[in-house]
C-alpha cells in the first residue's frame, strides 16, 4: 500500500523543534528572531497566506511585523520600506507576499532584500549559493519538499529525479536540492517533447506545473515516490475544493509514497520559512 506522506504531522513536529529553538535562543542570548511581512494590495490569497504566516510565528515566539500598504502604493516607496528593514538590526527576515501590484516590477523588489535577511530565499544571491553549494538562504517550499521526500526515501543518491515545471520558486531550486543529494535529475516543461515518457522513467516525480491533476497514472513509474507541490482550487457540482497537480486517487496506488493536497508540501512552506527566519537571526547575531 502507497504511503501517504503525512505534511501536516511533520510540519507540526518541525514546529516544536523550532519552538524550542526560539526559545533557547531569548533564554541564552536574549535574542527573539523577528520576520517583517510586506503586504502590497488586496489579493485576497495574499491575506489568507500574511495570516496563517503570522499566526505560525505567534505559536513558535517569533515576532512579526506587518505592512501593509495600498494598491496604488508606489514601486518608490515599497523599495524605501525595504531599505529601512534592511537597516533594522532587530529585523532578521524581510518577506515581500507576492504577487505585487502590476506597476511594481518584483524582480526590483526581490532583489533590494538583503541576501541575509531574504528568508524567501528568492535573492540572486542566494539562488546562486544553492547553484554552487555554497550556504544561503534556500526557498522554503523546496526545502519543505526535499524533507518530505528524505521521510521517506532517506538515500537518494543515484536516484532518477524528474521535476515537473521550471520556475525559479519550485522547479530550479529543487533541481539543485536533489543534484546535492547526488540524484540525476531531469526538468520537464511545456516545450519538452514527450513529457509522460520522461516522468515514467523517475524514481522521484516532482509536480510543480499549477494545473489540475496534470499527472495521469500511466505517467508514474512503479513504486516512485511522487511530491505535488500544486495547489489548485476547482469547482465541482457547484462545489469548491483543492487539488494538486497529480491525479491523486488515479495516481496513489503505483507509488510508494505520496504527498496529498492539501495537507501535503503547503504546511511546510510556512514551516521552513520560520526555519529560515530563526537561522538568519542566528547568523546575523553571530556577525553583530
Amino acid at each position: 500500500m502507497s504511503e501517504i506522506i503525512d505534511g501536516k504531522a511533520f510540519a507540526d513536529q518541525l514546529s516544536e523543534k523550532l519552538t524550542k529553538e526560539v526559545a533557547a535562543l531569548k533564554s541564552e542570548l536574549s535574542l527573539q528572531p523577528c520576520i517583517a511581512v510586506v503586504l502590497v494590495g488586496d489579493d485576497p490569497a495574499s491575506h489568507v497566506y500574511v495570516k496563517n504566516k503570522v499566526k505560525r510565528c505567534e505559536q513558535l515566539g517569533i515576532r512579526s511585523i506587518e505592512h501593509r500598504m495600498e494598491e496604488s502604493t508606489s514601486q518608490q516607496d515599497l523599495l524605501a520600506l525595504i531599505a529601512s528593514l534592511n537597516e533594522n538590526s532587530d529585523v532578521h527576515g524581510i518577506l515581500v507576499q507576492l504577487p505585487v501590484p502590476e506597476h511594481i516590477d518584483d524582480k526590483a523588489v526581490l532583489a533590494a532584500i538583503d541576501p541575509t535577511k531574504d528568508v524567501d530565499g528568492f535573492h540572486v544571491q542566494n539562488m546562486g549559493a544553492l547553484a554552487v553549494g555554497e550556504p544561503g538562504m534556500v526557498p522554503c517550499t523546496p526545502l519543505g519538499s526535499l524533507m518530505l521526500l528524505k521521510s521517506v526515501l532517506p538515500e537518494l543518491s543515484g536516484k532518477h529525479a524528474v521535476i515537473v515545471g521550471r520556475s525559479n520558486i519550485v522547479g530550479k531550486p529543487m533541481a539543485l536540492l536533489l543534484l546535492q543529494q547526488h540524484c540525476t535529475v531531469t526538468i520537464v516543461h511545456s516545450r519538452t517533447i514527450d513529457i509522460e515518457a520522461h516522468c515514467r522513467r523517475a524514481d522521484i516525480l516532482v509536480a510543480a506545473v499549477g494545473i489540475p491533476h496534470f499527472i495521469k497514472a500511466d505517467w508514474v513509474k512503479p513504486g516512485a515516490v511522487v511530491i505535488d507541490v500544486g495547489i489548485n482550487r476547482i469547482v465541482e457540482d457547484g462545489k469548491s475544493r483543492l487539488v494538486g497537480d497529480v491525479d491523486f486517487d488515479a495516481v496513489r496506488p503505483k507509488t510508494s509514497a505520496i504527498t496529498p493536497v492539501p495537507g501535503g508540501v503547503g504546511p511546510m512552506t510556512i514551516a521552513c520559512l520560520m526555519h529560515n527566519t530563526i537561522a538568519a537571526a542566528k547568523a546575523q547575531h553571530q556577525q553583530s
